[in-house]
């Protein structure tokens, strides 16, 4: 594999870690970055990262660090289309995705990475919001994981009940007028964190994580994604209502809902929470939509509590039951 640039000075004190370029199967190109505890005691594991839609691998440094505390290695993803990974459209700041399923791709060209890289097994899921959605879809096809969890997953999209009509009747049309790649309707160009105002956003409540996400951006607009196409959209919708009619996986799972989730659909969230065996649902205090963007004692804590849900797997041998 060919060494990818890591943003080493956006990360400020957090863990750096190494970049590689990866190909998937359909040619397009992806970035990896993997962590190691830098310990004398070999990992416990490995954490395959599913970011959300508009991450970038640099973010997730903080998670990273806090995962290698409990002897976790970390293998993060900057999906095709996002991150500095290839973009599929030539106006790069539209998050775009020819289908849903495509991203299989990505995640099979990640753990070919996390396999030539040796990231030691047993490997673990952690997928946040267009990451959860890509990570049940992942669990279905079969990725290795012993264990999963989620932060806000994208198993469903608010949007008011008038314009869900619209917005498939919209995503539909574009396909056949040849508007697909097009900006999707009341979204921008410009990146939330770069146009919004910290005092109501709706991901973090931490001042600190809102500014270190504007800077990096600022620092490299290459990471830069604003709004979804026309596509992105119908593509998403189509994928979580296929997933809405599966059922829930056999890995136990973990997952974190924020109490004021403004993005991803909360209903979808606890109703697959409440049918999925081995499953638990955790709702977070005053919580927004990015659970490991808070301030420094929760995100550890909720870190710590998924380390110890992935590792509790492997002492009382919930591997064998779900293979």
């Amino acid at each position: 594999m060919e060494h990818a640039p890591f943003f080493a000075e956006i990360v400020q004190d957090f863990p750096k870690a190494d970049a590689w370029w990866v190909t998937a199967e359909d040619g397009v190109r992806i970035r990896v970055a993997a962590w190691r505890p830098e310990t004398a005691e070999p990992a416990k594991g490995t954490v395959l990262l599913f970011p959300g839609r508009t991450e970038y691998i640099e973010k997730y440094a903080p998670t990273a660090g806090d995962f290698a505390k409990a002897g976790l290695a970390t293998l993060a993803i900057d999906w095709r289309g996002q991150g500095i990974a290839d973009r599929l459209l030539d106006n790069r700041l539209i998050g775009h995705v020819d289908k849903f399923l495509d991203f299989q791709h990505d995640v099979q060209a990640a753990l070919k990475a996390a396999r030539d890289l040796d990231l030691p097994e047993p490997y673990f899921l952690h997928g946040h919001s267009m990451g959860g959605c890509i990570g049940l879809r992942a669990l279905h096809e079969g990725l290795p994981v012993q264990a999963a969890s989620f932060s806000g997953p994208m198993w469903g999209i608010l949007i008011a009940a008038p314009l869900r009509p619209v917005a498939w009747s919209v995503g539909w049309l574009s396909r056949l007028i040849g508007f697909s790649g097009k900006l999707a309707p009341n979204t921008s160009l410009t990146p939330y964190v770069l146009e919004g105002d910290f005092a109501d956003n709706t991901l973090t409540r931490d001042r600190s994580m809102w500014d270190l996400m504007a800077a990096q951006l600022n620092a490299h607009p290459d990471l830069a994604l604003g709004g979804p196409s026309i596509n992105w959209l119908y593509e998403a919708l189509s994928e979580m209502r296929t997933l809405s009619q599966m059922p829930s996986p056999r890995q136990p799972c973990l997952t974190y809902l924020g109490d004021n989730e403004r993005i991803v659909d909360p209903q979808r969230i606890k109703d697959r929470m409440a049918a999925w065996p081995n499953g638990e649902l955790r709702i977070v205090t005053n919580g927004e939509h990015e659970v490991l963007m808070e301030n420094i004692e929760r995100r550890t804590q909720f870190a710590a509590e998924i380390a110890s849900h992935y590792l509790a797997t492997v002492a009382d041998g919930t591997a064998e039951a779900a293979e």
